[in-house]
């Protein structure tokens, strides 16, 4: 039997299934809930117990965790006759994990005081392979003492863990942080065109450039999928125009102008209008290409 605390998790994707399994690796009970059979069977082939309703998921755990697309979704597991508020125990910290609005998380948290529920938004950044390989960036929001609690298990799950604020910073620093993603990428996007284009090799710039200044986690991650064309999800395209949406709307609201951003934010919903938001979004490359007059097979 597990001393470590008791852990419902909602929401079993692309990022929430290899999470989840790094927590049972590291020991904690791990009961999961989510719409897709083949992901709950893929929980217990891996050691986790299969719930058959978040009522069921939660009743028992003393850490709820969500990881969920949006605040819709967020907010639907979350509220209502048969949502986590109306089952988690008093006194169980739930933590959400999904990339929503700052004042989604704001509004989660004060519903769920008033039912004795603490809340932490923890979103993260890593992608899938930071998701598998438990190294990812966690910015939390919320109390001191609750992150604190915490923080063992978000250890489980990423190697950068850092408080940023109240309810809802961990929310605004995600929105920062897929801003500045997804200009990277298309940064990157853009000089693969020009490389190419110009008949350099492109896997040994890439290499160069990852050596120098223009290096990053972005380009390190993505250089393959540049060089293949291999555009299947890791993080979907639907999804980062959902947080470009959000950071957008956020800017807006603080007075923040976001001149280049706003760009990449029309050419992420251009991508999308033409039927690519499944796939990864190292996809924008798909879209420079188009504007430079070239195609891809994939």
């Amino acid at each position: 039997m597990s001393n470590l605390p008791k852990v419902a998790w909602i929401g079993l994707g692309i990022m929430g299934s290899p999470m989840a399994e790094n927590l049972i690796k590291a020991g904690y009970p791990v009961t999961g809930y989510t719409l897709e059979a083949d992901k709950l069977e893929r929980l217990a082939k891996n050691g986790g117990s299969v719930a058959g309703s978040i009522a069921e998921a939660v009743a028992d755990a003393d850490v709820i965790i969500t990881m969920v697309p949006a605040s819709p979704q967020v907010e639907a597991i979350a509220y209502g006759p048969d949502g986590i508020l109306a089952h988690a125990r008093r006194g169980a910290l739930l933590i959400d994990m999904s990339s929503i609005t700052p004042q989604t998380s704001i509004d989660l948290a004060h519903a769920a005081a008033d039912k004795g529920i603490r809340v932490l938004d923890a979103p993260v950044s890593g992608g899938e392979a930071g998701a598998i390989e438990a190294v990812l960036s966690i910015m939390a929001g919320g109390d001191q003492t609750d992150f604190d609690a915490a923080r063992p298990l978000l250890e489980a799950l990423g190697k950068t863990i850092v408080r940023c604020g109240p309810h809802g910073s961990g929310q605004t620093v995600k929105a920062a942080n897929q801003l500045i993603v997804a200009v990277n990428i298309q940064a990157c996007a853009e000089a693969v065109v020009f490389l190419e284009k110009s008949g350099v090799d492109l896997s040994a710039a890439l290499d160069v450039l990852g050596g120098g200044l223009a290096g990053s986690t972005v380009l390190a991650r993505k250089k393959d999928n540049f060089t293949t064309r291999d555009f299947r999800p890791g993080f979907r395209i639907d999804l980062h125009h959902k947080d470009m949406g959000i950071v957008t709307d956020a800017a807006r609201t603080v007075g923040a102008a976001l001149p280049v951003g706003s760009v990449v934010a029309q050419l992420v919903a251009s991508l999308r209008a033409q039927g690519d938001g499944g796939l990864d979004h190292s996809a924008l490359l798909r879209g420079v290409e188009r504007l430079s007059g070239r195609t891809t097979g994939n």
